[in-house]
């Protein structure tokens, strides 16, 4: 499975951004959960929202209410609907996809937040 985030970029607070991740290749019924992911510098990889394959969403405490995950079955391609944007929220994003054999990871695109 290839993952292909993007969609990142450069906004001031309280702006918005979608992410995207287009995923190609595997077969689509071994993904079973996919989901969003942050790392800000000097920080680790936390997690952002997840989305499973009967379409039930969990949310980071930080991001509830302002961020919204969802998935285009048709074409295989994750989303990640960012409001009310804060500056903590800068860092890296990444998309990822759960099979029972292993965790695939996108190459990461970057969210910058200004004040």
């Amino acid at each position: 499975v290839q993952l292909q985030a993007s969609g990142g970029g450069l906004v001031q607070a309280g702006g918005s951004l979608r992410l995207s991740c287009a995923a190609s290749g595997g077969s689509r019924g071994s993904i079973y959960v996919r989901g969003w992911y942050r790392q800000a510098p000097g920080n680790q990889r936390d997690l952002v929202a997840t989305i499973d394959a009967g379409g039930t969403t969990n949310y980071a405490d930080a991001v509830k209410g302002r961020f919204t995950i969802s998935r285009d079955i048709k074409k295989n391609t994750l989303y990640l609907q960012m409001n009310s944007l804060k500056p903590e929220d800068t860092a890296v994003y990444y998309c990822n996809a759960v099979t029972k054999a292993r965790t695939y990871w996108g190459q990461g695109t970057l969210v910058t937040v200004s004040s």
